[in-house]
């Protein structure tokens, strides 16, 4: 799961999207190839779904992105305990062309609690800014890094510097949903948002990730945030000091489980994990530092939603 190296990061946008369009699109063949990442969940007809829990490839940032980010965690927090963050949040619900996978305000409006709820303690909040509905098998069954998904995303992106877009489908592959980094692309990129199985939706037919937790978990690599069993049990970990190191996923509600030999139990209860949705409910401390150090170096078009 890597497509950049830590030696370095550079080159044109061309290059940035062809490196994160890679990346993404070996995420079947790769949790396919050693079981990691591969869940059972029910779908829309009661029949048992096997697809894979999170699409985001799992590694290395660039060098300089480290460097900071590492450097971030020893500095004073200035946006600690000072202000929260307001994230306008531009729904796209895609629908096959028979009208199939529509997803209700309501529905909408209950994923907003869970995703506020979630980022209560990292200082962001989040509101419905818009809801539209498209009807485009093609969009409907996307999978990373595809045409479908590029061109969803340039024709129904809106703002993406200042807004959240947040798309529900249909993803081929049973995926539950994916995301990119905030330096994959530039601010104003299309490409940037979140993509989640709509059925992952609170009140969906996704068991046991119909809680909403899913679009937590894509939101938090939207915001910088990595897997907790990023580099196993092997140093950096997932770059976040009070996260314990974790050898592989956690899948279930493993409680206790301690797969390093370092201090800590595995942090199973952590949204960037792939525990079933009713046993993820934090982050931590550090992780909170790191979203908003990403947002303030690769986000700044969000804190013109800072408020009281």
């Amino acid at each position: 799961m890597s497509i950049f190296e830590r030696t370095g990061w550079q080159g044109t946008l061309a290059a940035l999207l062809l490196g994160a369009v890679f990346a993404a699109v070996d995420v079947g063949a790769a949790a396919a190839a050693d079981g990691r990442g591969l869940v059972t969940y029910m779908g829309t007809d009661g029949q048992p779904v096997q697809g894979i829990r999170c699409g985001v490839v799992d590694r290395s940032p660039p060098l300089e992105v480290l460097q900071a980010m590492q450097r971030a965690q020893q500095e004073p927090d200035l946006l600690e305990n000072a202000r929260h963050l307001l994230v306008p949040v531009a729904f796209h619900v895609i629908r096959s062309d028979t009208g199939a996978g529509d997803v209700s305000n309501a529905q909408l409006q209950a994923q907003i609690e869970v995703l506020n709820a979630a980022y209560q303690d990292v200082g962001l909040q989040f509101e419905i800014l818009s809801v539209d509905r498209t009807d485009n098998s093609a969009w409907y069954r996307l999978s990373p890094g595809s045409q479908a998904e590029r061109d969803m995303k340039n024709a129904l992106a809106i703002d993406p510097s200042t807004t959240l877009n947040f798309y529900t489908a249909s993803p081929g592959g049973g995926l539950l949903g994916w995301a990119y980094f905030p330096y994959d692309f530039p601010e104003s990129s299309p490409i940037h948002g979140v993509v989640v199985l709509n059925e992952s939706l609170p009140g969906g037919t996704a068991v046991p990730y119909h809680l909403g937790d899913t679009g937590v978990h894509e939101v938090g690599h939207y915001v910088g945030l990595f897997h907790t069993f990023q580099n196993g049990c092997n140093r950096p970990g997932d770059y976040i000091s009070d996260t314990p190191y974790e050898r592989e996923p956690a899948f279930g509600c493993p409680i206790g489980r301690d797969t390093c030999s370092g201090p800590g139990e595995d942090p199973i209860f952590n949204f960037m994990d792939y525990v079933d949705d009713d046993c993820m409910d934090e982050f931590t401390r550090v992780q909170a530092r790191g979203v908003r150090w990403a947002l303030k170096n690769y986000r700044p078009g969000l804190l013109g939603g800072l408020v009281n």
